[in-house]
This record gives C-alpha cells, sequence and structure tokens, in this order.
C-alpha cells in the first residue's frame, strides 16, 4: 500500500466514524468501536488520523458491520417479494462510504473499470470507481444512438423472454480487470449477462459485487462463472 491509499484509507475511516457519530455519543461509539472515545474525539474531529491498522478494522469491521444494518434498515421487501432500494441508491454519501468497505472487505483486486447495468447499478458503480480510480461503464437495454459498435450479451429466461444488454464496444478494453457491480442480485440474469460481456470484450473479472443479495441462487449462479470473489454487502432471505 503507498502512501496515497494509506491516506485514503484513513479519511476513509474518519468519514465511517463521523457517519455513526451522528446518532451516537462518544461513549456509545466506543462501545462500538472498542477504541478510547478520547481518540474517537480526535479522529471524528480531524486533530489526528488513525493508524493503518485501527482505520482498516473502521472501515472493514465496524464499517461493514454498521453499513450493511443501515442498508438492511433502509430496504423495504413487499409481500410478493419485490425490494424498494430507492433509499440507499439515490443517496450518493451513503454509496461513497459503502465503496471502500466493499473494497476492504471482499478483497477485490484493483480494477481499470467498474461494470454495471442500467439504471439503478450506475450510482453505486460510480462511487465504486471514484474509490479505486477506475472507470465506470455500463449496459443497458437498448443502444446509444451515437454509438456505432457494442458488445451484445443475451439471453432468454425460463419465461421465454429475451433479455438483451448492449454495451458499447470501447467501454473495455481487452487485457482490462474488471469489477461487475450492481445494486441487487436476486437470479443472478443480469450479472451473468455483465460476465458474458467482459468475456467477449477478453478482459478479466476481480470481483461481483452487489449491495443486497435475495437468496443464494443469483450468488452462487455468479460463482459458476468467475473465480474472483463474488459477495454482497447485505442479504435477504
Amino acid at each position: 500500500m503507498n502512501r496515497a491509499e494509506k491516506a485514503t484509507l484513513q479519511l476513509r475511516a474518519v468519514a465511517v466514524l463521523r457517519t455513526l457519530k451522528e446518532t451516537r455519543t462518544y461513549d456509545e461509539l466506543a462501545d462500538l468501536t472498542g477504541l478510547p472515545a478520547g481518540d474517537l474525539n480526535r479522529y471524528v474531529n480531524g486533530h489526528v488520523l488513525p493508524g493503518i491498522d485501527r482505520a482498516r478494522e473502521v472501515v472493514s469491521g465496524v464499517g461493514r458491520e454498521v453499513l450493511s444494518s443501515e442498508l438492511s434498515a433502509r430496504v423495504r421487501l413487499d409481500d410478493e417479494g419485490y425490494v424498494d432500494n430507492s433509499g440507499i441508491v439515490f443517496d450518493q454519501p451513503f454509496l461513497d462510504l459503502i465503496a471502500p468497505v466493499a473494497a476492504e472487505s471482499f478483497d477485490f483486486d484493483r480494477p481499470d473499470v467498474v461494470l454495471t447495468a442500467a439504471t439503478d447499478g450506475i450510482t453505486l458503480a460510480a462511487a465504486m470507481a471514484r474509490h479505486f480510480d477506475a472507470r465506470c461503464a455500463y449496459a443497458k437495454k437498448s443502444k446509444e444512438t451515437a454509438v456505432e459498435e457494442f458488445i451484445e450479451a443475451r439471453q432468454r429466461l425460463e419465461s421465454g423472454i429475451e433479455l438483451t444488454y448492449y454495451l458499447p464496444a470501447n467501454a473495455v478494453e481487452a487485457g482490462e480487470r474488471v469489477l461487475v457491480v450492481d445494486d441487487l442480485i436476486r437470479s443472478g440474469e443480469t450479472q451473468e449477462l455483465l460476465l458474458d460481456s467482459v468475456e467477449q470484450a477478453d478482459a478479466h473479472v476481480v470481483g461481483v459485487f452487489a449491495l443486497i443479495a435475495v437468496g443464494e441462487t443469483g450468488i452462487e449462479r455468479a460463482r459458476e462463472r468467475t473465480d474472483a470473489p463474488v459477495d454482497a454487502l447485505s442479504r435477504f432471505e
């Protein structure tokens, strides 16, 4: 880890602590993190940065647990199993906190491109791309008017409906490292089409990440397609 990466991790830890402090006293924050209240005060107020080990524990340990709980609290699941995650995908500051937590928790290699499907995955992809200093790309169910060449990933679903995603051919170059992300993974069909697009581009998948996994089908389906880490921040049955 170089100096810039260390500083980024330390600043992300401070951002997580400041978010947690909004609804807690320093004593409560100390109980949650196991860190002295006085040290937390100095971190939150910007007087000093936490050391690397502490920063990593805040981001990947406490941060992951708390953000997962916060995410679960914001999601609404109706009686038919439909998910309303608008309280998450429209909150860019919250997604900006999730990005370093995901990066530290799931051990993704640093990507050149973060790839998602339009439209709900775009805000998460933007946050992840910003964290990794990578490009952001997204596939759509329709062709962009001014784009001449596309990678087409097509699949016929069990219902008989044919699902096609179009990715501009220059969005991912051969040999590049690609992190596939989405807001939700349920059946795994969308993720499989994105993985198809990466394969057609002759690029390399470094991970598949979703904010929410509903059931295990989608996660398992993606794991059958890649040896890279596949996971979600929060899970629903």
